[in-house]
């Protein structure tokens, strides 16, 4: 390979990559070494050497960071290089999906708080002691007494227990959240998204500050929804592309970068 074809193939240094990107000359290092962009090529004096390939490695796994966290992203960058196309391929189509399941658990415990807001303004309070057996609340929900304890086996509803032979009894917090299991029941969704939902809002204060936690997860969600379709034209194009493959050119090298160029962000002047 002539000089000229060399610096065609590889013409990014390890500091004008990280000019480009945005990373650090160390951190595009760490990524070479944990797999998430393709090996350099090494110039005959060991110096490394990227291509385009590397630039669209690191613009797609930026975007998936934000999309879905530095664990699964390196995963999913791992997995373009070293998986079949086609399970590649699978593999960024789930991360849709998740985000897709995502949203849709939220918007349905949005819905969920609205029923409880609804119920509190025309229910009148409990008084103390106020509970339901178990055979009152199902004819009240117009389920069977068995579908009540399978939400209670599926950790959605949790009954107090009375007297020695620890028979169920239904406070108001209880019977709240199965109108709110059998109405999402109703509504279609099974039985992981409604402990989905249920989860939400038991970690979430009633009312306003609830409501808008849960429109603060969907902004979050769309932004990472929006940074997973920023990323992918670029994982389109690795996936398309030849393999990058650590070599050594040979031919005389490129002028040698100084050490300050080549200085990364640990202060190392390792290439």
């Amino acid at each position: 390979m002539t000089e000229a074809a060399a610096v065609d193939v590889a013409p990014y240094s390890t500091s004008r990559l990280a000019a480009i990107s945005g990373y650090s000359a160390q951190q595009i290092r760490d990524l070479e070494h944990l797999g998430v962009i393709p090996p350099a090529i090494r110039q005959s004096n060991g110096y490394r050497r990227f291509t385009i390939a590397h630039v669209t490695a690191l613009r797609a796994y930026r975007q998936l960071t934000i999309a879905v966290g530095a664990v699964a992203a390196r995963a999913t960058m791992r997995g373009i290089r070293r998986l079949p196309a086609d399970e590649a391929t699978a593999g960024i189509v789930a991360l849709h999906v998740d985000l897709a399941r995502s949203r849709a658990d939220t918007i349905a415990a949005l819905d969920a708080l609205d029923r409880i807001v609804d119920e509190t303004a025309r229910d009148a309070p409990a008084a103390p002691g106020d509970t339901m057996s178990i055979t009152e609340l199902s004819a009240a929900l117009g389920v069977r007494s068995s579908t009540i304890r399978f939400w209670e086996q599926q950790g959605l509803i949790t009954p107090e227990r009375e007297g020695r032979l620890a028979v169920r009894r239904y406070p108001p917090d209880a019977v709240r959240d199965s109108r709110i299991v059998a109405a999402l029941r109703a509504g279609g969704y099974r039985i992981p998204a409604v402990h989905a939902v249920m989860t939400s809002l038991w970690a979430l204060d009633d009312g306003t500050d609830a409501r808008n936690a849960l429109q603060e997860r969907l902004q979050d969600i769309a932004v990472r929804s929006d940074a997973l379709l920023r990323a992918g034209t670029d994982l389109s194009d690795l996936l398309r592309s030849p393999p990058v493959t650590a070599r050594r050119q040979t031919g005389p090298a490129p002028q040698q970068e100084s050490d300050q160029t080549r200085r990364g962000a640990s202060g190392s002047v390792t290439s």
